[in-house]
């Protein structure tokens, strides 16, 4: 009969226990004395991928004793009701591990947004996979997805965590540019045939995010028509970060699998972080069709294993608040991108507008001749202000070479503080 696969690892296990149980513990030759040797220890498929810039940025931030308008999140809790529900399921004693798919209340509180908002019908049982917040999501399925050499498109500029993720599966990252609005483009947009031209025979899925992490992009219906034509004709699964779909100013939100023939090769990821508040709860869920979410499953239940439980419990009841809710989260954040926007623009930092998200983008060139990164480094010590150069989210550092990312998902009298201090820049 042939051995499990547990019963292998145990035996190999066992074996090298034997083997290191007889070498010497310490002269020549001991494991104690062995020195490493001069060879990398990262792995090959991760080289030139470094810390990420928000831990940077918050440490520079913490040192310096600034305001922090890099990382994004909220300065404020999210609603009572959500809190609530997972303090009282803390009492209720759901304190050990839940599925490893998520507690069947948030499954199913996901599918009935889903089916609310996108009019897009998920099985709560078998289409909802729970994970510790969207940046997991996102690696779990490039990590199911993608086979070693499949070349992965995104827009650029992107969310940091993409190119890692795609590297970590071993795949390509081949990048479409977003440009900046210009005299004749009123939002940041796309080059029809930089989309087609990214696509390759190797291309396995299509990674797109909107609403956009930096640049507040919405993707417009017809855009998402092109992005779902071309998946159709070369028969790529697409994979879409939506964690700011309830964060959305100019226009509407449209979730691509609601778009005809796209909803069995769509994955769509979303979280409760942004749209609670509650970034550092780490609540994310990824949903679609069950021959893509299953694959999905296998990686994660060997990443985190599960999420916890009191606190998918708290997003569940979230989801289930009313419209008033989110039409009032997304009404106070457009008050403070409106409140930042006029403050950047009065120390000459004019920003493009943002239809959605945390961020406003401007382009730091206007007040002298130095790069986003040397701006937002010395900042901090000018002025007391952090920012994130969007340098750090382009492949090719010199399409963000003058841009900042300026978080606004903050009280207004935190803005208005920093808006003083970033007077005396000029």
């Amino acid at each position: 009969m042939t051995p499990s696969i547990g019963q292998q690892c145990r035996s190999r296990c066992l074996a090298e226990s034997r083997r290191r149980a007889s070498r010497p513990t310490n002269g020549p030759g001991s494991v104690d004395s062995v020195a490493m040797t001069d060879r990398p220890v990262t792995a090959d498929r991760l080289a030139g991928i470094g810390p990420t810039i928000f831990a940077e940025m918050t440490k520079l931030a913490v040192a310096t004793d600034s305001i922090n308008l890099g990382q994004g999140f909220p300065d404020t809790d999210g609603p009572s009701e959500v809190l609530n529900a997972a303090t009282a399921a803390i009492a209720e004693h759901h304190n050990q591990y839940s599925p490893g798919v998520g507690v069947a209340e948030l499954r199913t509180a996901v599918a009935d947004h889903q089916r609310r908002f996108r009019s897009i019908d998920v099985d709560a049982d078998t289409g909802v996979l729970v994970t510790s917040g969207a940046t997991e999501a996102i690696a779990a399925a490039m990590l199911s997805l993608v086979n070693p050499g499949d070349e992965v498109v995104m827009f650029e500029p992107f969310y940091d965590s993409y190119v890692a993720a795609v590297a970590m599966a071993g795949g390509i990252a081949r990048f479409v540019p977003l440009n900046a609005p210009d005299d004749d483009h009123d939002e940041w947009w796309f080059d029809p045939d930089d989309l087609h031209a990214a696509v390759s025979p190797s291309t396995r899925l299509i990674l797109l995010n909107t609403p956009h992490n930096p640049t507040g992009k919405v993707f417009t219906s017809e855009e998402l028509r092109l992005v779902a034509a071309v998946a159709i004709e070369h028969d790529l699964i697409v994979v879409t970060d939506e964690v700011y779909e309830h964060l959305v100013y100019d226009g509407a939100h449209i979730a691509l699998a609601s778009l005809p023939a796209m909803s069995e090769r769509t994955l769509t990821i979303s979280s409760g972080g942004k749209t609670f508040s509650l970034t550092g709860w780490k609540v994310g869920w990824i949903s679609g069709p069950e021959h893509l979410v299953s694959a999905v499953r296998l990686c994660k239940q060997f990443l985190t294993y599960c999420t916890p439980a009191p606190l998918q419990l708290g997003i569940a009841a979230g989801l289930r608040m009313g419209d008033g809710y989110f039409a009032g989260l997304a009404a106070d954040m457009v008050a403070k991108r409106d409140r930042l926007a006029a403050g950047l623009a009065a120390v000459g930092l004019e920003p493009y507008r943002a239809a959605g998200g945390y961020f406003l983008t401007t382009d730091v060139s206007a007040l002298g001749d130095h790069t986003a990164l040397d701006f937002c480094l010395t900042l901090p010590g000018r002025v007391g202000v952090v920012a994130i150069p969007s340098s750090a989210f382009y492949a090719h550092p010199d399409r963000g070479r003058t841009l900042v990312r300026w978080a606004f998902c903050k009280r207004h009298e935190v803005l208005d503080e920093a808006v003083d201090r970033l007077s005396g820049i000029r």
